[in-house]
């Protein structure tokens, strides 16, 4: 995969796109948006990948039945509220789609919906059907309109996340932007995240499809901030076409930029997910090496940084390396532990703590100094074979219990 450049920027990056965001009331804080909005000016080739919660939000149920047909044109979602477990759950996220679909004069099957919040309390359905028409006159294709959309899709995130970047296809510089929220409830296969991403390329539902599920299990699915997956997750792309390009149809160069792209834009929001992980003071990447087969180095990669043993060491700055192994040691899959090797890494230098599944003398003062910076690379070969993944967490802190000691009240 060529080396792609993170753009500063968001969903209103690529040609053909508008966004807005404000508070309509779902949220008492009226200093907070929770309201956001993602417009096309075309009927876009769309895909999603969803939860795999055996409990799923109504709006997914909807955005499910609205993409069947791979297009799309809008996005609406809410915040504050995630419209799961209520009787009147769909009726109320068709209705918010219906509202948008009068206000834009569009089809309401052409609309993705989607909510965050809490979950088992029901939807106040009016303050969002009486704020669509101020959503709607907000629209606007600047980075300013983009970033307002970010911050109305925000719970317990303490930074906004959206980047752009950019790629070439058929002779075509195409874009591709996105907006993502994600602070708790993080967890592989995917977590309370949303992530919403907006491109100018001509790509067929068919492999904008199989980019988008190839990319998420390379990323999204390799964050984990405390081992709860979520049941409103969502990750939906529209693609316009305006950018010019000969259609994407089928594998090979242009398709391979695409994806590369789409993976790069992608991983540096996971990066931002996880070191945003609710009270985290750290940014944990696991990278795996030398792996028998990609099964097993993803496997390891996730079992690492979802240790909560490894993580309150790392909160701790504690080189602890034996709970690194013993999470290692307990993933599934044929590997000899003996072959095994961990290091700790950071901007402050790199440690060797374990070789050949045995410790090795290191300096404790120096180990101290590298876990004490804001981002730990823990790099683990398992000695026998070519296959890598990476995943990526965050420490375990005592502000998690508090953040989510009280997140109702």
């Amino acid at each position: 995969m060529n080396d792609f450049t993170i753009l500063a920027g968001g969903v209103t990056s690529p040609m053909g796109f508008s966004a807005s965001g404000i508070h309509c009331g779902i949220r008492k804080n009226k200093d907070k948006k929770d309201l956001a909005l993602i417009v096309s000016n075309s009927l876009c080739s769309a895909s999603a990948v969803y939860t795999l919660n055996k409990v799923q939000g109504a709006p997914i149920a909807v955005t499910k039945e609205h993409l069947q047909n791979g297009m799309a044109k809008a996005v609406i979602c809410n915040s504050g509220n995630a419209n799961t477990c209520n009787t009147d759950g769909v009726k109320k996220a068709k209705a918010t789609c219906q509202a948008l679909a009068d206000e834009l004069k569009m089809n309401a099957n052409d609309i993705i919906v989607a909510s965050t919040g809490v979950i088992g309390q029901p939807l106040p359905l009016e303050p969002i059907v009486d704020g669509i028409p101020l959503l709607v006159s907000q629209l606007g294709i600047g980075p300013t309109n983009g970033t307002d959309a970010a911050t109305a899709i925000m719970t317990t995130d303490t930074v906004i996340k959206e980047a752009a970047v950019s790629f070439i296809a058929g002779g075509k510089t195409c874009t591709i932007g996105a907006m993502a929220k994600g602070s708790g409830m993080i967890h592989p296969n995917m977590a309370t995240m949303l992530c919403f991403i907006t491109c100018d390329a001509a790509v067929s539902p068919a492999m904008l499809q199989q980019a988008l599920s190839r990319t998420v299990n390379q990323t999204f699915n390799m964050v984990s901030v405390d081992g709860d997956t979520s049941t409103n997750d969502m990750v939906s792309i529209l693609c316009s076409g305006q950018a010019g390009n000969p259609e994407i149809t089928a594998p090979g160069e242009d398709f391979d930029q695409f994806t590369g792209a789409l993976t790069a834009l992608c991983t540096h929001l996971c990066r931002m997910i996880a070191k945003d992980g609710e009270g985290a003071t750290k940014l944990l990447q696991c990278t795996v090496t030398y792996a028998p087969s990609p099964a097993i180095a993803k496997a390891v990669a996730k079992s690492v940084i979802t240790s909560s043993l490894f993580k309150a060491a790392m909160f701790g700055e504690d080189a602890n390396w034996g709970r690194a192994l013993c999470a290692i040691g307990y993933t599934p899959g044929d590997f000899d532990i003996n072959k095994v090797s961990v290091a700790l890494s950071s901007k402050a230098g790199s440690v060797l703590v374990c070789q050949n599944g045995s410790g090795v003398d290191f300096s404790e003062k120096a180990a101290s100094k590298i876990l004490a910076q804001d981002e730990i690379i823990i790099s683990v070969s398992l000695g026998e074979g070519q296959n890598s993944a990476t995943a990526w967490g965050c420490d375990l802190t005592y502000d998690y219990v508090k953040i989510n000691g009280s997140y109702r009240t």
